[in-house]
């Protein structure tokens, strides 16, 4: 969060204790008064004064739901509760309205705020600020807020279900089933009602995949990766003790040699990085410094856990893998080996989703207790989608619905997440078992087969081939210079 506090903390609406004091928000504490003072109007309730008290009971209950401390009296926390709680219910309405109904008139201070129509850039940024974890108020104040104003509280749990259920749909990327309305209640605050309804329970996932499991795949997988033949490893180790031994000869013709390589340096205009790594000699000796050398000491790295082992879409795509929409959520996710069926669910992608979607790993990792499905399935999205390629042949099968400018925006978007997570290692059985379903597939075809034969036998060996054309041509010089004196042009 502390790399990107931008997409953590409200840019107009502050709601809760974190942010309600910055300078830069305040001018919205003049639109909650208005809030306050029209919704009590529309009801004709009691004073506004009698809500206070009552939420002034529920002080160590508030105080509860926050990590930090509050350095606020219990009359002040319940004012600023009230206030917060009573805003967000009248922006709130817009959800609930069916079929052009109006539950209760807006006020024209604020009708650049509240939107029916849902277009307007103002109720983007609120809509955004509502989902951020550090800008969450308890749901149950929401509930007795509204229970205050309608005198009612079978028509205030409709009307906060109501509401609910449309944010949520709002903000969901996904495309939703039919939500159930009788768990909305039971959530701590609206971001942990749009994971709830995002991301699958442990027992709604389709399956049950242990740990070994996963384990043992991964295990069978690399060691088909590894592949069969002469060990490389050895003949690598071998021509490399050979080369530093006859390196530190000094006859006539390793002196030779080495000059004959810094001439030819020169005549092929390579520099002296790529030589010496190419002969494996050392730059000291011929006083060079190697140049950034942090650079190649961060190339012996293992790969960031960020970068999931997986194929992109275009890989996928080109071994015979079919890309097919799902409804519904995560739990959607799955990858059909016989047909090579790659099932994912449809998701609609604008200028908010990254904030969502960086909210919600936020709120995983800080509050989930098993494992972290959506940190994962970010995981999974980053690692299948490297370039607009991957997000056009994704798009054109109906999976991602893209409202942002271009295509390249949202690989954009998707290869930023990588760097959301405040971890360095998630895990999720169920779909890890998808992405080792997806490598063995994808490792099992001959075309695969064939190009890490390839990348194997001949890539990795090319520093010793090149330093063996590099003699050869060296001997053919050396050849050339001898006829030239002796006359050997018959020989030849």
């Amino acid at each position: 969060m502390s790399s990107h506090p931008d997409f953590y903390t409200p840019h107009q609406l502050p709601l809760g204790p974190y942010h309600y004091w910055r300078p830069d928000l305040s001018e919205m504490e003049s639109y909650k008064l208005s809030a306050v003072k029209k919704l009590q109007n529309q009801f004709q309730s009691d004073n506004f004064q009698n809500l206070v008290e009552k939420l002034v009971k529920l002080e160590p209950k508030i105080r509860a739901c926050y990590h930090n401390y509050l350095n606020l009296n219990a009359e002040t926390l319940a004012w600023m509760m009230a206030l917060d709680a009573s805003f967000l219910l009248e922006f709130l309405q817009i959800y609930s309205v069916k079929e052009n109904e109006v539950l209760w008139r807006i006020s024209s201070r604020m009708t650049h705020l509240l939107d029916y129509s849902k277009r307007k850039s103002a109720h983007y940024v609120i809509l955004r600020d509502i989902v951020m974890m550090e800008n969450q108020i308890p749901l149950f104040v929401l509930r007795k807020v509204l229970r205050f104003l309608l005198m009612s509280a079978e028509s205030a749990d409709d009307m906060l279900i109501s509401m609910l259920l449309g944010l949520c749909k709002e903000l969901s990327p996904f495309k939703m089933v039919e939500l159930e309305k009788t768990k909305v209640l039971e959530h701590s605050h609206l971001l942990d009602s749009l994971y709830d309804i995002m991301v699958p329970r442990e027992e709604e996932l389709p399956i049950e995949i242990t740990i070994e499991d996963v384990e043992e795949n991964r295990s069978e997988t690399e060691q088909e990766n590894e592949g069969s033949g002469i060990d490389l490893n050895l003949v690598k180790s071998f021509l490399s003790e050979l080369w530093n031994t006859a390196s530190q000869l000094n006859i006539g013709p390793m002196r030779f040699l080495k000059d004959a390589s810094a001439s030819m340096t020169s005549k092929l205009g390579l520099s002296w990085t790529i030589l010496s790594k190419l002969l494996n000699l050392s730059a000291s000796n011929y006083g060079i410094e190697p140049e950034n050398e942090s650079a190649r000491n961060n190339q012996q790295l293992p790969p960031l856990v960020e970068e999931i082992a997986i194929p992109s879409v275009t890989q996928l795509s080109n071994t015979g893998v079919r890309f097919l929409p799902t409804k519904g959520n995560i739990s959607t996710i799955n990858f059909d080996t016989e047909k090579a069926a790659f099932y994912i669910p449809m998701i609609s992608l604008d200028a908010n989703s990254e904030f969502i979607f960086r909210n919600l790993v936020a709120y995983e990792i800080s509050h989930a207790s098993g494992p972290m499905i959506f940190a994962r399935y970010i995981e999974l999205m980053n690692g299948i989608i490297d370039t607009e390629e991957d997000v056009r042949l994704l798009r054109e099968r109906g999976i991602i619905f893209n409202y942002l400018k271009s295509d390249q925006e949202v690989a954009n978007l998707w290869n930023g997440m990588s760097k959301c997570k405040s971890i360095r290692l998630t895990k999720a059985p169920f779909l890890d078992k998808v992405i080792e379903d997806v490598n063995k597939y994808y490792n099992s075809r001959w075309k695969v087969k064939i190009g890490k034969f390839i990348k194997h036998s001949v890539f990795c060996s090319w520093k010793y081939l090149t330093m063996l054309a590099s003699i050869l041509l060296l001997l053919l010089m050396a050849v050339e210079s001898f006829c030239s004196v002796y006359k050997c042009i018959r020989i030849i």
